[in-house]
């Protein structure tokens, strides 16, 4: 399906979103705590640390089980300093069934907090997921974009994986949806039965969007993935893979799209710096991290607010 538009932990999250937007249509709230099998935590916040198999493994657990309601946080430098300022942000990153190293600034940062932090960004995990999914059945649901873009994604993605399902696409208006046009968005992805939502909205609108779908959308898992879009169908240029292999492909980005990225990489560094300093400043870089099974993101703020 192709077209633009003319009690369990997902549905809880369904239930507090709601009442969030009442009080305040720009936030949203994700208040279950998941335990990771790994995790390294940067200033409170997790960054996953399972290899891109184990990942992958998981996922595919989640859709054999056919269980609802997970979702998988891309998490930059960006996403990062907004998750220490907007509360709804910051624990939409912790919730997250894994929350994916997409950026150097988050290496980094990283290193201050005595992390050993390993990249596995959202773009390549769409690739990856593509790949792996072939001979599996996966089916993916892309949502977003501007005109044309999610279609003409899935037309180069399913070339490079001939054995892709594309189950459907959909590009919103670039503005507020009424409540009536929501549901109808909702029923139309359910219809196709999805695997995985790809979602591609720009940050923190496509996260508050997966957030407040949660419980609504009935597949598996949702995946917030931004400008993945713009580069598998080749509207935006991807850095070449060995700038990317560097970790330069933030330069490559400020290079080709300055006006868009000079703002957003201000916040992307305020976050560096900041994160690095109070790391060093509190010892952080010091402390052997906990075993993240035995640690949620509550209980590590917790003990990191006592021995400070």
């Amino acid at each position: 399906m192709t077209g633009t538009w003319p009690m369990s932990h997902h549905q809880r999250n369904s239930q507090f979103a709601e009442e969030s937007k009442l009080d305040n249509p720009t936030s949203y709230v994700i208040t279950d705590t998941k335990r990771r099998a790994s995790a390294a935590f940067v200033d409170g916040l997790p960054i996953s640390g399972e290899s891109p198999a184990e990942v992958l493994s998981g996922i595919e657990r989640g859709i054999n089980s056919r269980e609802l309601g997970h979702y998988v946080s891309i998490t930059n430098t960006e996403s990062m300093y907004h998750g220490l300022r907007r509360p709804d942000h910051g624990n939409y990153i912790r919730n997250a069934d894994y929350s994916l190293c997409d950026g150097v600034g988050v290496i980094v940062a990283g290193w201050a907090w005595g992390q050993r932090i390993k990249r596995y960004n959202g773009p390549i995990l769409q690739l990856d997921c593509s790949e792996y999914g072939q001979t599996r059945g996966w089916r993916h649901f892309y949502y977003g974009g501007k005109d044309g873009v999610a279609d003409e994604m899935g037309k180069r993605l399913k070339e490079k994986f001939p054995g892709l399902i594309v189950c459907g696409t959909l590009t919103p208006p670039f503005r507020q949806l009424t409540a009536e046009e929501d549901a109808a968005i909702v029923a139309q992805i359910n219809d196709t039965k999805p695997d995985i939502v790809w979602v591609g909205l720009g940050l923190l609108k496509q996260e508050r969007w997966v957030a407040e779908h949660l419980g609504r959308v009935e597949a598996p898992w949702m995946v917030a993935v931004g400008a993945a879009f713009d580069y598998h169908a080749g509207a935006v240029p991807w850095a070449p893979k060995a700038i990317r292999a560097l970790g330069l492909e933030w330069l490559f980005r400020l290079i080709i799209q300055p006006r868009i990225r000079a703002k957003r990489y201000w916040w992307s560094a305020v976050y560096v710096i900041q994160a690095f300093l109070k790391g060093l400043f509190t010892f952080q870089f010091l402390r052997k991290p906990q075993p993240a099974s035995l640690t949620t993101a509550k209980e590590h703020a917790e003990v990191q607010g006592k021995t400070r």
